[in-house]
């Protein structure tokens, strides 16, 4: 399949025990076969483990055949609104093992449910330790706080304070059309506009950075070689209809032209629109307005 792609797109595979390292009867042999056959992440559900101690126990030995291959490591991890989920604490103890930023907890979503003197404790540690955090908006609104009545949880992990702290925060799309989120689009944009809203980070400041979080960062917990626009970097860009980084994320702006290796593998019409009005007094006369190049494709 990673042959398959590459012409288009890089692409990454994680051995996933969907139903639990220990939990599932042969999750431990499937994760082993699918490494040796080169994929390349080990992946890892601790909270769905029957118990607190087999998930920190399942994080501890994923953690280990991660750092014996030399691979990187990402974990489902907290995925719940339990506030005693605390499986990134245990995750945070890879850097023992010199894994640091080849480590990554996705979700996280149970430490919007913790109270805030343990996660004064435990933000430090995550910081110290060079690990990485992914949020996933869209998913995690949608399946949080389900069991809540009302005021209900947002669901999202903490983001803004993680950020405070130099933590590497990225933003990611968990799922596109599966049973748990039918509605994505594989859309980064979508992705960090939903962080805006569910977040809430709202300054000018915070709506910038979500560009950076689907898009430098994410590369950067990937390993992606050649990333950027740089001299010497891979001819790899989308180009978009926006002026600004917060415009992009602000109308979520149409993708012009991706561009992989220097080829065009895609390309979408620029959006225009024609504003047609009824002359009356105090009325711009549309006739007398002929919209300039940039006010229809700023790239």
């Amino acid at each position: 399949m990673r042959k398959k792609v590459k012409p288009y797109l890089d692409l990454q595979l994680v051995a996933f025990p969907q139903d639990g390292y220990f939990r599932s009867p042969n999750a431990a042999r499937n994760l082993e076969r699918a490494l040796d056959l080169g994929v390349d992440v080990v992946g890892g559900i601790p909270h769905f483990e029957r118990t607190m101690a087999e998930g920190a126990a399942s994080v501890r030995a994923l953690c280990e055949i991660a750092a014996n291959r030399g691979l990187m490591v990402d974990l489902h991890c907290d995925e719940s609104d339990d506030p005693l989920s605390r499986h990134v604490e245990t995750l945070a103890e890879a850097q023992r093992l010199g894994l640091g930023p080849r480590a990554t907890g996705s979700h996280l979503t149970s430490m919007h449910s913790m109270d805030n003197c343990y996660v004064s404790k435990l933000l430090p540690l995550i910081a110290e330790s060079g690990i990485n955090a992914i949020a996933n908006p869209l998913i995690n609104l949608t399946l949080q706080g389900r069991h809540d009545a009302y005021p209900r949880r947002r669901g999202l992990t903490r983001v803004a304070e993680m950020r405070a702290l130099g933590i590497p925060v990225a933003l990611g799309q968990d799922c596109v059309m599966d049973p748990w989120y039918s509605l994505g689009g594989a859309d980064m944009l979508d992705v960090a506009h939903m962080a805006v809203h569910g977040a809430p980070m709202t300054s000018r400041e915070a709506i910038r950075w979500t560009f950076d979080a689907v898009t430098e960062i994410p590369a950067r917990i990937l390993g992606l070689e050649g990333y950027g626009l740089t001299v010497s970097a891979n001819a790899d860009m989308v180009l978009l209809q926006a002026a600004d980084p917060i415009e992009a994320v602000r109308l979520r702006a149409t993708r012009l032209f991706v561009i992989r290796r220097g080829k065009v593998v895609a390309r979408t019409p620029a959006r225009e629109t024609e504003l047609s009005l009824q002359g009356r007094p105090g009325v711009l006369d549309p006739a007398s307005y002929a919209p300039r190049q940039s006010d229809r494709m700023a790239p």
